[in-house]
């Protein structure tokens, strides 16, 4: 391969540290960028670094934002009572895009890995705590991955917060809507006969 010049090379090498980004994706986009219109590359530089320098964590459920609080957070219709907590702040974003959910949020910042070094206090544990206490929350739902640390960490959660006055929920598990029984892992499937319910028409 021929040698690339310097500045294409640090460019690929950059893109190629971004999440879901291999090495043909960083080559095709570094070669797309160094062809560009110059005012554009302009705009998306600048766009970078101002939403790197405006969006923060929420102070309160750290949710992404601009503002304090987040716009979840200062929603009056939002049900205050019902607090929904996500591993990370892109999971919000998530729920959000499902629709059905008008609670609050509350972000925990990862989940107990101890493998990984990654134990109660390096979570935002004690918030929740907190919340739960001072905000008359009724209910905690759990929408953690389903993964050893996921579930690790929900059984903490759950212990944790026990007899604080708010009922602690889970995310159904189950069959994904439009497939059939033949695409299904057998934890899957236990899970949706464990988690069946009346049928509803």
């Amino acid at each position: 391969m021929a040698l690339l010049p310097g500045p294409l090379a640090e460019l690929m090498a950059a893109l190629g540290t971004l999440p879901g980004v291999g090495p043909r994706t960083a080559e095709r986009l570094a070669l797309h960028l160094v062809q560009a219109d110059l005012q554009r590359v302009r705009d998306l530089a600048q766009a970078l670094v101002t939403a790197r320098e405006r969006v923060r964590g929420c102070e309160r459920c750290g949710a992404l934002t601009e503002c304090q609080p987040c716009l979840f957070c200062a929603d009056a219709g939002r049900d205050g009572g019902v607090l929904c907590v996500v591993e990370r702040p892109v999971d919000v974003l998530l729920v959000e895009k499902a629709g059905g959910f008008r609670g609050r949020y509350h972000v925990l910042g990862g989940r107990l890995s101890p493998m990984d070094g990654i134990g109660p206090e390096d979570l935002n544990i004690a918030a929740l705590e907190g919340r739960v206490g001072s905000e008359s929350v009724r209910e905690v739902i759990l929408a953690l991955p389903t993964d050893v640390e996921g579930d690790a960490t929900s059984h903490y959660l759950a212990a944790r917060l026990a007899g604080r006055g708010a009922v602690v929920t889970r995310l159904a598990h189950g069959l994904p809507a439009g497939t059939s029984l033949d695409f299904a892992d057998e934890l899957t499937l236990s899970r949706a006969i464990e988690g069946r319910h009346p049928f509803r028409e």
